[in-house]
């Protein structure tokens, strides 16, 4: 994009994130909102930025009460920036964080904005309860009586079951099947084995544990409620532990999913500080990458696909764009929602077929070295509130090219309703 002439690369300067903990655990009390503004207060105190005023903040949650309507606007009202600095909520699913990214990233390449913040944060522990249409209609027509008499006769309309609780739906609206008894029917489509599910779960967990105790988290992860780390990390676990677990999406033995191998329910918050060059340097901020590629892809995972393949088209679309072969990466950076999916994706871009009839390539995209795959731990030993991981693997990205100074990074995040958000990253 040119601006004034010249093309505006749009700088990632870094994150900052409350540590991710296990539903109903430390942060059981504790509302998005809260737990938002104490990842922006990491940036803000990170980087210096307290009273500054930035160009947008684009903030979001998958599950939230309805007086979360302005949560990005509130959240930015706590944080400790200028007033001034308006705010943004949006949705889409577990790739909401990477999309707040691209959004504010887009909006600096265009010139409309020099800085901005991308985010996200759920909450399962605080998840709104609600009561049943037939309990919320006698309310309503409580509500519009205009007299003493006709708010009262409508009180006798209701019956036990209208104090019913609803709890937030965690299927899928057009197949009624979770995402991890969806995911089950993919791993079987793929033939993903069980050991390799483990495998891939045992690597995430060491993976992060290993970079804790390197300190590699410092300054990134910020103390919130007396924690200090992940709360999800288990250093103790080992691959004999892992497969002694049963199945918990399919439990006929042809089932191959964990509570092991999958991504625990996770509260938590994250956000990224993005800029342009100049105003990055010009407040002496350190630039340590780029964010220069951005994709999205959605899939027909009710009559045709898998529920959480639509990464595999997004990354595919994306290299094409930038003229990148798969193996062109020193990092990845793939959310494993289940390690049935990571692996399931992996193999589709190495299967000819898939490759031809459905990604339009005259061969596979071929495999990718593991090595350089979530080398600081994934989604399934680190935690994954929705719409937090992308912010999360965004920072972390960052960080790894940074202190590499030189190559890329490929960014891939699976979502609900059959998406898939993606991006680049090179080093500055």
């Amino acid at each position: 994009m040119l601006h004034d002439g010249r093309a505006i690369r749009v700088a990632v300067v870094g994150g900052s994130r409350i540590p991710f903990c296990r539903a109903h655990s430390i942060y059981r009390n504790v509302p998005n909102q809260e737990m938002m503004s104490a990842a922006l207060d990491g940036v803000v105190t990170k980087y210096d930025l307290k009273g500054q005023t930035m160009g947008d903040v684009a903030l979001g949650a998958v599950i939230h009460h309805s007086r979360d309507w302005n949560l990005a606007r509130e959240s930015v009202l706590d944080s400790g920036l200028s007033p001034r600095t308006p705010g943004l909520t949006l949705q889409r699913a577990c790739g909401t964080s990477l999309e707040a990214c691209i959004l504010i990233a887009n909006k600096i390449a265009l010139g409309q904005i020099e800085c901005g913040i991308g985010g996200g944060v759920d909450s399962i522990s605080d998840a709104p309860i609600v009561f049943n249409d037939g309990f919320r209609s006698v309310l309503f027509e409580m509500h519009r009586a205009r007299s003493p008499l006709e708010r009262i006769l409508p009180a006798f309309k209701f019956r036990p079951w209208h104090f019913k609780p609803e709890f937030p739906g965690v299927t899928e609206p057009r197949t009624g099947l979770s995402m991890g008894e969806s995911m089950e029917i993919t791993a079987q489509k793929w033939n993903v084995p069980r050991e390799h599910q483990d495998q891939l779960a045992l690597a995430s967990h060491m993976k992060a544990a290993a970079a804790y105790d390197a300190g590699w988290y410092e300054g990134e992860v910020v103390p919130f409620m007396d924690c200090e780390e992940d709360n999800n990390i288990r250093r103790d676990t080992t691959f004999e532990k892992l497969a002694a677990l049963k199945p918990v999406f399919d439990k006929t033995e042809d089932g191959t999913m964990t509570a092991g191998n999958s991504t625990p329910l996770t509260d938590g918050a994250a956000a990224v500080l993005l800029a342009s060059e100049d105003w990055a340097r010009t407040k002496n901020l350190p630039i340590s990458a780029f964010l220069t590629f951005g994709k999205l892809a959605a899939v027909n995972f009710v009559n045709d696909e898998g529920l959480l393949m639509a990464p595999a088209y997004a990354v595919s679309d994306m290299l094409k764009q930038a003229d990148l072969r798969l193996q062109d990466f020193d990092f990845y950076e793939i959310h494993e929602a289940f390690a049935s999916q990571t692996i399931a994706t992996l193999k589709a871009w190495q299967s000819e077929k898939f490759c031809r009839d459905r990604l339009g390539r005259n061969e596979p995209m071929g495999p990718i070295d593991l090595s350089k795959l979530n080398v600081k731990g994934g989604s399934i030993a680190i935690g994954h509130p929705f719409a937090a991981t992308g912010a999360r693997v965004v920072a972390t990205m960052a960080k790894l090219l940074a202190e590499k100074g030189s190559g890329r990074g490929l960014i891939s995040v699976c979502t609900a309703g059959g998406m898939g958000v993606t991006a680049i990253m090179e080093a500055a």
